[in-house]
């Protein structure tokens, strides 16, 4: 609820309507938080996103790039020109793809690759909107703050509210 239209929050509406005319509607954003902002604030940013997201999913970007911008980095650097071996492919496969860096490591190989990539990015800074915690598959030069999706209600009923009228009110 929080970045769509309200015409495109008009149509959602009036599809779930006619796909279950008895569905409980559930309003919802998701906000973008980050442990350490002031990090990000006039750096040179690389974007880290999660993988299949931005490739599969079909976005340009996700939590990690709206991080950057939140928080006035400096400047995005697209990481196209440094990326090494299948990442490259990555990039060809997916052109709809922002200036970000998909997460995709799959097995050693790749996340050798990812690794690379991000060490010859000349930047200051990685934000990295993946749900795992990259600290813990590659190790870079470059400091990295992790963007994270906040859940939060934005009408009625609440998540909270229906979970309980569901489960009960020990849930």
């Amino acid at each position: 609820m929080n970045s769509a239209t309200a015409e495109a929050v008009r149509i959602v509406r009036e599809n779930l309507q006619q796909l279950n005319p008895r569905a409980t509607i559930l309003e919802a954003g998701l906000n973008i938080t980050v442990a350490n902002p002031a990090a990000i604030r006039g750096k040179r940013v690389l974007v880290v996103e999660d993988g299949p997201t931005v490739t599969h999913g079909g976005m340009a970007h996700g939590a990690g790039w709206i991080a950057a911008h939140q928080h006035e980095a400096a400047e995005l650097i697209d990481p196209r020109p440094w990326a090494v071996g299948s990442i490259q492919h990555v990039y060809r496969d997916h052109p709809h793809l922002g200036p970000v860096l998909p997460a995709m490591g799959y097995g050693p190989a790749m996340i050798a690759e990812l690794e690379a990539t991000v060490r010859a990015v000349p930047a200051d800074i990685v934000v990295v909107g993946t749900p795992i915690d990259l600290t813990h598959v590659v190790k870079v030069r470059q400091p990295i703050v992790r963007a994270r999706y906040e859940f939060q209600d934005t009408g009625q009923p609440t998540l909270e509210e229906l979970i309980r009228a569901r489960f009960g009110p020990r849930c």
